[in-house]
C-alpha cells in the first residue's frame, strides 16, 4: 500500500489528528489538499484521488471529518479506500459516534489506533475485536504491566482469542437477502437482483472448526446432484477467516470463527425476481380543486409467509393539502415535508390485496405535470423466507475437546432498493 501519512480535519479543512508514518509529507501539503478541494467543488469536478505536485491526496468523507491518506508513489488506491473505510469501522466500534467531538474527546486513543492500524505504510491491525484487548478506553492510563500485546495479534488466527470458554456452546446464522427492484409504468422490470449476506454469532469455546453447507450450484455439479433445487452464487465476498484455497477446490466453506458478531460471507444474484409486493396506482383529479389517489397492494409471495412492518410510500403533489385517507387495513399519514402518504401495514400475509384511498385538496392541477411523478418506494421483512431459495444444508462444528454444539438458522428476506414507477 504504501501511504505516507494519514490525516483527520475538520469539515472546514482544520487538521484534528495528523500521523506521518515516513516523515516525508509535511504539513503544508494539507493546506494545499484542502484549497484543491474548494476549487473543485466550485468547479464541479471533485475527485476521490486529487494530486498536488509528488503527492497524491486520496480522501473519504464522514460525518462532518475528512480522512485523507498520502503517497508518494502509485499505491493500490483500492486498497488505501479499504484502509480508511476501515478506520471508519474501527473508530465507529470505539467511540459509537464518529465525529469531530469524539476525535477531539479520545486523541490519544486515536493516536495509539492509528499506530496499531498502520505501521511505516502499510496496513497491520484492523480488527477492532483484537484492538479492543489491549487498547481499551482509559488508553491513555495504561499501567507497563498490562501494555503486553495478547498473541492474536502474531498468531496465525489474529482474530480470536485462545481460551474462550462457554457454558453453552451455540452459533446463530441469519441468511439475509434484500431485494432490488425497478419497475416501470408498463408493469415491466427494469432492474432485478437479489443482494445477501450470511450472518454469525458464535458463543463457542476453544478454537472450533466451523464448515458451512449451502444449495450451491458449483457444488451440486461438481458431486453429480441434481441442480433442480441449487443456487447461482455470484460476486461471493468471504470473511478473512474462510480459507479460501479450500473454497476454489472442492467449494467448502471452512473457517474458525471470530468470537462473537461478524458477516462470514456476502453474494449477489442478477435474477429475475417476481416482485413479491406488487403496486397498483391510479389518480383521478376533478377539476382544479382536488386529486383522488387509489392504491392497490398484492402480496405475490407464498401464502403461508407473512410480510412484517411494510410500508409503501406514495409521492403526492407538492402542494397537496386537506388529506383524508381510507384504508382496508393498516394506516396511512401525510408527510408533507417529503411529499408523500406513508401507508403502514404491520402484517401482511401472502395472497392478499388490499386498497388504500387518498383525497387532496388541489389549488393547482397543471404544476404536478411540471413536477413529474417519483416512483413508489416499498419497504418490507418477510422472515423465514429467501427469495432466492438459499438453504443451509448443514454446519458441522469441530472442536478437539468433541463438545456437542447447537446451530440455528434464521432466514430472512427484505427491501433493498425496492421502487414501481406509475403512469
Amino acid at each position: 500500500m504504501s501511504a505516507s501519512a494519514v490525516f483527520i480535519l475538520d469539515v472546514k479543512g482544520k487538521p484534528l489528528i495528523s500521523r506521518n508514518y515516513k516523515g516525508d509529507v509535511p504539513m503544508s501539503e494539507i493546506e494545499h489538499f484542502m484549497s484543491l478541494l474548494m476549487q473543485r467543488e466550485e468547479e464541479g469536478a471533485l475527485a476521490p484521488l486529487m494530486s498536488h505536485g509528488r503527492v497524491h491526496f486520496l480522501w473519504i468523507k464522514y460525518s462532518n471529518l475528512y480522512l485523507v491518506a498520502t503517497t508518494l508513489k502509485n499505491a493500490n488506491a483500492s486498497l488505501v479506500y479499504s484502509f480508511l473505510y476501515k478506520t471508519v469501522e474501527v473508530f465507529s466500534e470505539y467511540f459509537k459516534e464518529l465525529e469531530e467531538e469524539s476525535i477531539r474527546d479520545n486523541f490519544v486513543i486515536v493516536y495509539e489506533l492509528l499506530d496499531e492500524l498502520m505501521d511505516f505504510g502499510f496496513p497491520q491491525t484492523t480488527d477492532s475485536k483484537i484492538l479492543q484487548e489491549y487498547i481499551t478506553q482509559q488508553g491513555n492510563k495504561l499501567e507497563t504491566g498490562k501494555s503486553r500485546v495478547p498473541p492474536t495479534v502474531t498468531n496465525a488466527v489474529s482474530w480470536r482469542s485462545e481460551g474462550i470458554k462457554y457454558k453453552k456452546n451455540e452459533v446463530f446464522i441469519d441468511v439475509i437477502e434484500s431485494v432490488n427492484l425497478l419497475v416501470n409504468a408498463n408493469g415491466s422490470v427494469l432492474l432485478s437482483e437479489i443482494v445477501g449476506t450470511i450472518k454469525l454469532k458464535v458463543f463457542l469455546s476453544g478454537m472450533p472448526e466451523l464448515r458451512l453447507g449451502l444449495n450451491d450450484r458449483v457444488l451440486f455439479e461438481l458431486t453429480g446432484r441434481s441442480k433442480n433445487k441449487s443456487v447461482e452464487l455470484e460476486d461471493v465476498k468471504f470473511h478473512q477467516c474462510v480459507r479460501l484455497s479450500r473454497f476454489d477446490n472442492d467449494r467448502t466453506i471452512s473457517f474458525i470463527p471470530p468470537d462473537g458478531d461478524f458477516e462470514l460471507m456476502s453474494y449477489r444474484l442478477s435474477t429475475q425476481v417476481k416482485p413479491l409486493i406488487w403496486i397498483e396506482s391510479v389518480i383521478e383529479k376533478f377539476s382544479h380543486s382536488r386529486v383522488e389517489i387509489m392504491v392497490k397492494a398484492k402480496g405475490q409471495f407464498k401464502k403461508q409467509s407473512v410480510a412484517n412492518s411494510v410500508e409503501i410510500s406514495v409521492p403526492v403533489p407538492s402542494d397537496a393539502d386537506s388529506p383524508r385517507f381510507k384504508t382496508s387495513v393498516g394506516s396511512a399519514k401525510y408527510m408533507p415535508e417529503k411529499n408523500v402518504v406513508i401507508w403502514s401495514i404491520k402484517s401482511f400475509p401472502g395472497g392478499k390485496e388490499y386498497l388504500m384511498r387518498a383525497h387532496f385538496g388541489l389549488p393547482s392541477v397543471e404544476k404536478e405535470e411540471v413536477e413529474g411523478r417519483p416512483p413508489i418506494g416499498v419497504k418490507f421483512e418477510i422472515p423465514y423466507f429467501t427469495v432466492s431459495g438459499i438453504q443451509v444444508r448443514y454446519m458441522k462444528i469441530i472442536e478437539k475437546s468433541g463438545y456437542q454444539a447447537l446451530p440455528w438458522v434464521r432466514y430472512i428476506t427484505q427491501s433493498g432498493d425496492y421502487q414501481l414507477r406509475t403512469s
